[in-house]
C-alpha cells in the first residue's frame, strides 16, 4: 500500500458512492484529494446490490465504472482498509492521522490471481453476502474489488503457509505492522455511508435466530446472479421459496428501538425486490405487511403501482411475532390495520425484514463536529448548505448526514465537493501534484500542455496556483 504523502487539497472519509462521486468531482477541478475506506475494498454497500429501482438498472454496472475511474485518477489516492484516527484543526487546514491496517500482503507485488484462496483449507462466513456465503481465510474481497489485491484474516489463519507458497510473486508479508501515517489537508468530507439496524433488535421477529428471515441486504445478494446461490434459495434447506412476506418498519419508525424516523428506502427496495421475485420465481406469492407505502421521489409512485398490477400483494397490517413451525417454514401474527385490528395468522416460506438505516460510523473522538439526535451528522444549514457541519472545513454527503437513496445521496455528495473546493478557495490552499518529482517527467510535461490548451482555467492549473 503507497504510503500517505504530507499533504493533500481534500480528504474524503469513505469510499462508497457519495465518497466516490465527491473525489471524483473534486479531483476534476484540479484539487488532490485523499480517499480513506475502512474496507479492504471501495464500493460501499452499492456494489453488493443487485439493481437499483425504480429503474431496475444494474448497480454493480452504476457503482463499478466510479470505483475504476477514481481507483486510476492521476489525483485521486486510494487508502483501503484504513482508518482516519483523528481529525484536528492545525491552522487554515487540518492535521489528519490516518490507520494503515495490515494486509499481510505486498499490494504491489499482488496480481490478484487468487491462487492463494484457492488452496486456504479454511471457510470463513463471507461478509459481502451477509453469511449466506463463505470465503476463505486469506481472500479478495469480492469479484469486482478495487483494489483487486487479497487480504488475510489472521484471526482464522491456521498459519498452514499453503497460500504463501501457492503465491507467483512471493507477495505475502507477514511481518506487515499497523501504522498511522499523518499528513495535512485544507477540507475534509465526510461521507461514512449505512448500516442496517441489528437484525435481532426486534427480538419477536426471530432475527439472526431463524435461517430464514433474511435481511434487505441479504436478499440483495440472493437475487444477485453473482451471489452466494446463484439464485433465490431458503438458506435452511436450498428449497425455492413459494411464498415470502416483507415486514416493512422492521427497524424504522420504531420509538421501542430508538429508530423513531423513517429510513426512506425500505417502501422502494421491499417493492423492487418483490417485483423482482416475481419475474425470478414466477408462480411465487410475495405479501408486503406495512402500515403505509411512502413512495416519495420521481417515478416511485408509477414503481409502486407497477408492482402491484404484477402480483405484489401490500397489506395494511403489522406484524406482531414470527414463530418458527416444522420445516423452517414461518408463522406471522399480523394485526390488519384494514380490518378493524382483526389478528391473522399465515404461514411463509421465506420472510425478509425491511430494516431501516443508521450511521456506519460516529465522530466522537475523531474530528469535533457535532451529530443530530439520531445519530447523523448535524447540518446546522440543512436547507441552504445541506453538507455543511457544525465545523468550518468539513462537510458531510451521503447517508452520513441521514437516510437517502442512491440519486439524493449522489446529488448530494456534488454538493459537498462544490462547497469544499469554494473552502479552498477561500483559504487559498493548493497541495501540489500527487505524483513523485521523479516521476513526473514527461507526464507532468504533457499535463501541463493538456491544461494550457483548456484556456484560462488550464493555464491557471498548470501553472500550479489558484486564482489571487
Amino acid at each position: 500500500m503507497p504510503a500517505i504523502r504530507d499533504r493533500y487539497d481534500a480528504m474524503v472519509i469513505g469510499g462508497g458512492i457519495a465518497g466516490l462521486q465527491a473525489a471524483l468531482d473534486l479531483s476534476e477541478q484540479g484539487y488532490e484529494v485523499l480517499l480513506v475506506e475502512r474496507d479492504p475494498s471501495i464500493g460501499g454497500a452499492m456494489v453488493g446490490l443487485n439493481k437499483v429501482f425504480p429503474t431496475l438498472d444494474c448497480s454493480s454496472c452504476i457503482c463499478t465504472p466510479r470505483m475504476a475511474e477514481a481507483a486510476h485518477h492521476p489525483r485521486i489516492q486510494l487508502q483501503t482498509w484504513s482508518e482516519v484516527k483523528r481529525v484536528e484543526k492545525d491552522g487554515d487546514g487540518f492535521r489528519v492521522e490516518v490507520l494503515r491496517k495490515p494486509r499481510y500482503v505486498d499490494e504491489d507485488k499482488c496480481l490478484g490471481c487468487d491462487e492463494c484462496e484457492f488452496v486456504c483449507p479454511i471457510d470463513v462466513p463471507h461478509e459481502f453476502d451477509h453469511g449466506l456465503g463463505a470465503r476463505r481465510a486469506i481472500y479478495i474481497p469480492h469479484a469486482n474489488a478495487i483494489p483487486h489485491k487479497a487480504v488475510l484474516d489472521l484471526e482464522h489463519c491456521v498459519f498452514c503457509g499453503k497460500c504463501e507458497k501457492a503465491c507467483p510473486t512471493e507477495a505475502f508479508d507477514f511481518s506487515q505492522q499497523p501504522v498511522i501515517d499523518a499528513t495535512r489537508v485544507g477540507a475534509v468530507v465526510v461521507s461514512t455511508g449505512l448500516q442496517i439496524t441489528p437484525m435481532d433488535r426486534k427480538k419477536e421477529y426471530g432475527g439472526g435466530r431463524f435461517p430464514n428471515v433474511l435481511s434487505p441486504l441479504a436478499m440483495e445478494r440472493l437475487q444477485s446472479t453473482s451471489g452466494p446461490y446463484g439464485r433465490v434459495l431458503r438458506p435452511s434447506d436450498g428449497r425455492i421459496p413459494r411464498t415470502i412476506a416483507y415486514v416493512q418498519c422492521a427497524g424504522s419508525r420504531d420509538r421501542s428501538i430508538g429508530v423513531p424516523y423513517c429510513s426512506r428506502v425500505c417502501c422502494m427496495y421491499a417493492l423492487k425486490q418483490a417485483l423482482l421475485l416475481r419475474h425470478y420465481i414466477h408462480d411465487v406469492e410475495v405479501t408486503l405487511y406495512c402500515m403505509d407505502i411512502r413512495a416519495f421521489g420521481k417515478g416511485y409512485e408509477q414503481f409502486y403501482r407497477r408492482a402491484v398490477r404484477e402480483g405484489v400483494r401490500v397489506v395494511k397490517g403489522k406484524v406482531a411475532k414470527i414463530q418458527e413451525t416444522d420445516g423452517h417454514d414461518l408463522l406471522l401474527r399480523v394485526e390488519r390495520i384494514d380490518a378493524d385490528g382483526r389478528l391473522e395468522e399465515h404461514r411463509y416460506d421465506l420472510v425478509v425484514l425491511a430494516q431501516g438505516l443508521v450511521p456506519a460510523w460516529h465522530a466522537d473522538g475523531v474530528v469535533d463536529i457535532e451529530e443530530a439526535e439520531d445519530g447523523f451528522v448535524r447540518t446546522p444549514e440543512a436547507k441552504l448548505n445541506p453538507s455543511f457541519t457544525t465545523m468550518e472545513g468539513v462537510f458531510v454527503a451521503g447517508v452520513a448526514a441521514g437516510p437517502k437513496d442512491i440519486p439524493d445521496a449522489i446529488v448530494e455528495a456534488g454538493e459537498a465537493a462544490m462547497a469544499a473546493a469554494n473552502h479552498l478557495e477561500r483559504i487559498r490552499w493548493r497541495a501540489g501534484p500527487v505524483r513523485a518529482a521523479e516521476d513526473e517527467g514527461e507526464q507532468g510535461e504533457e499535463a501541463e500542455v493538456e491544461l494550457a490548451g483548456a484556456g484560462a482555467s488550464g493555464a491557471r492549473l498548470a501553472s500550479g496556483g489558484r486564482w489571487a
